[in-house]
């Protein structure tokens, strides 16, 4: 079971409360060393999967954890970063607070709560609800845009890490609203069926 994809998934876990104790120091260096280690976090969600497949390491251990670890990662680190104000005040010159990333961030969560809920659904009808190819890119876009407002105003001043960060993130709610529909409207047509049978 402790094999390398599972140690990679299993860390992603335990990285998440370094992650989230450095990005509330405000310092330079607290910023960037939280952001690499989310981004190796990140970067272990494509290898563990990547050799279970090649090394036939796949184990029920692994597809239980996997989802999960994303899940935890990109939520605890979302919503610190939407918790602390510093992070997100790049609309200010529009009269608009960062606030209002908090409805992406909300939009983002609600998907995953209802994904995770259809699959818990599906999974007694032993039908399978597979990732698509538009679900991983939105995971991709959420990753780098939380890297942006993870270093917040610790890049240098001519990269505006929180203006990109906040723009991913709405990108990345948009592409979940679209990947959530898809998702349960599968998830209807297998209810359906089950109804009528």
């Amino acid at each position: 079971m402790l094999n390398l994809p599972n140690i990679l998934t299993i860390s992603r876990i335990f990285v998440i409360p370094i992650v989230l104790v450095l990005i509330v120091f405000d310092a330079p260096w607290a910023r960037w060393t939280a952001c690499a280690l989310f981004t190796l976090a990140g970067i272990t969600d494509f290898f563990d999967g990547y050799l279970a497949r090649r090394s036939n390491m796949v184990s029920p251990l692994g597809r239980f954890l996997d989802p999960i670890a994303d899940k935890l990662l990109v939520v605890a680190v979302l919503f610190m970063v939407v918790a602390l104000p510093d992070r997100l005040d790049t609309w200010s010159f529009l009269g608009v607070t960062g606030t209002w990333t908090l409805f992406p961030a909300l939009v983002i969560l609600l998907r995953e709560i209802m994904v995770s809920g259809l699959r818990e659904f599906l999974a007694e009808l032993r039908v399978g609800l597979p990732v698509t190819s538009l679900a991983k890119a939105k995971t991709t876009v959420q990753m780098i845009a939380l890297g942006f407002l993870i270093v917040g105003d610790a890049a240098p001043i001519w990269i505006p890490a929180k203006f990109i960060g906040e723009i991913g993130i709405w990108f990345a709610a948009a592409i979940t609203l679209i990947t959530g529909y898809d998702y349960l409207r599968a998830g209807l047509k297998h209810m359906a069926g089950d109804a009528k049978a």
